[in-house]
């Protein structure tokens, strides 16, 4: 089959799901070095979200490469891949009305756009967890920067690869010295308020 022969198959309007679920749609998307604490306050804003009566999903890194993405390695062009299948992962969830927040280091600035401009219309928050390198190092909950330090993890953000730190972050949540539930309070504020439902909006 070639590309000639794929189509987009209409489905129902997805408003009438949101309307269902009685909320709308949203992506946070958590950037952070190792260690900064993107996963732990991913959980945090997603317990929130549904002590709040939302519907929410997180999209961990991790647990995406041990599936959806478990063919692919840390190359640049591999985390590129890993990037946009998350992206479209995301969208695919935020069509169905859940509010999602994607956990992902997403070194480059470039990948970043790529994955809000593959949510489209659905509202996008790129949240920078904001945690210096010498912290992350400190914390290292799985011993990968002592192991990159000594070369035996190869391509590793933040010591032998490149982050770009996000230039103009919708949400720049710092962790030094914070806890965790006061770090994931003003997320789970912002979301809240996107996933809002319309007054106007009613199921058929």
């Amino acid at each position: 089959m070639s590309a000639a022969q794929i189509f987009w198959y209409p489905l129902q309007p997805r408003e009438r799901r949101w309307a269902r679920l009685g909320q709308r749609p949203a992506i946070a998307w958590l950037t952070g070095l190792s260690g900064a604490g993107k996963s732990t306050i991913a959980d945090a804003v997603d317990r929130g979200l549904t002590e709040a009566g939302r519907s929410s999903m997180v999209l961990n890194g991790d647990n995406l490469r041990q599936g959806l993405n478990r063919d692919l390695g840390f190359t640049a062009e591999n985390r590129v891949e890993n990037i946009r299948r998350a992206a479209e992962a995301a969208r695919l969830m935020a069509d169905a009305g859940l509010v999602v927040i994607v956990s992902l280091i997403s070194p480059f600035r470039a990948e970043r756009a790529t994955a809000r401009a593959i949510a489209g219309d659905i509202p996008f928050l790129k949240v920078f967890i904001d945690t210096p390198l010498a912290v992350c190092e400190a914390r290292d909950p799985k011993g990968l920067y002592d192991r990159a330090r000594v070369g035996k993890i190869p391509n590793f953000t933040g010591i032998s690869a490149l982050y770009e730190v996000p230039e103009a972050p919708d949400l720049a949540l710092k962790t030094k010295g914070v806890s965790v539930p006061e770090s994931a309070v003003p997320l789970i504020a912002a979301l809240l308020r996107l996933s809002a439902p319309r007054d106007a909006e009613q199921p058929p």
